[in-house]
């Protein structure tokens, strides 16, 4: 046995929690910098950074990934290209639909926004969760690869602080700021907790993933019926700045599917991963 199998079956795994000692303090400079520069969120900057970010990430991760697979080179950048290409021209898509206002109410009397909400879903849950080549990729990629990375989700601060300048209703901003916030924050525990191996860490996994698509399934269900339009059951007291325009259209029309995916590939991941432990006993 070599030092440094010893020492890491010696020294444990940090505690879980301690995950939460520099994303709480990253949170609250995030949301303390657009609430003082009010403006900052408003150019839609921030909102650049952030996807082009985790794109870069999803990109960068999904080739790592598939070095560690069994496929050939030519499958590997097959199977890249074939997931990257479309999550490309998706995000284009959408980012240019954003600016150009297409998805405001009253621009179309089809449901754009929420289309773009349960369409990629729709679409990209069978290809994604049946695929076999995917199935592979899933088998040989680090489980907390598709976890840690949703840290961006404390981005959903936003909310809470458009709602503390008195430019969102509370019945929409706080269960969704606080929903988004909570799954952010708990990514970097719940990867932590994952990366031990344990099957409480599994658990725990499993647990924020339900967490993170309920909070999506809470934030759209009270859009729709809050917002003007077809499904529109509700009209809050207040001033609003309408989801529905550039940047903040973003988030409903590209980050949440995309998340919902992330989220549907952990599941699928971490369901393989328990049923190969329970046929190697």
């Amino acid at each position: 046995m070599t030092t440094d199998a010893v020492s890491a079956a010696v020294i444990p795994p940090p505690p879980a929690w301690r995950g939460l000692l520099w994303a709480v303090p990253f949170t609250v400079l995030w949301a303390w910098l657009i609430y003082s520069l009010p403006a900052l969120q408003d150019s839609g900057l921030p909102a650049l950074a952030v996807r082009l970010l985790v794109h870069g990430l999803i990109a960068l991760g999904l080739w790592l990934g598939l070095e560690r697979t069994d496929l050939t080179a030519g499958q590997r950048r097959t199977t890249w290209l074939a997931i990257m290409l479309p999550v490309t021209l998706w995000a284009a898509v959408a980012w240019t639909a954003a600016i150009n206002g297409v998805f405001r109410a009253g621009v179309s009397p089809l449901p754009l926004l929420p289309s773009a909400i349960v369409l990629p879903v729709v679409i990209g849950s069978p290809l994604l969760l049946l695929s076999k080549r995917v199935g592979q990729l899933l088998d040989a990629m680090p489980a907390t690869w598709l976890v840690a990375p949703q840290l961006y989700r404390i981005v959903g601060s936003q909310w809470l602080v458009y709602w503390l300048r008195g430019l969102l209703p509370g019945l929409w901003a706080l269960p969704a700021g606080t929903g988004d916030v909570l799954t952010g924050l708990f990514a970097v525990p719940a990867a932590i907790a994952l990366a031990a191996g344990a099957a409480e860490g599994r658990k725990a996994a499993i647990l924020w993933n339900i967490f993170g698509i309920a909070d999506f399934a809470v934030a759209v269900t009270l859009g729709l019926i809050t917002s003007p339009g077809p499904f529109q059951l509700i009209v809050p007291d207040g001033p609003s700045i309408g989801l529905d325009g550039y940047p903040n259209v973003l988030t409903p029309a590209f980050v949440v599917p995309s998340s919902i995916l992330l989220h549907a590939l952990s599941l699928r991941q971490l369901r393989r991963r328990s049923r190969a432990e329970a046929l190697g006993r």
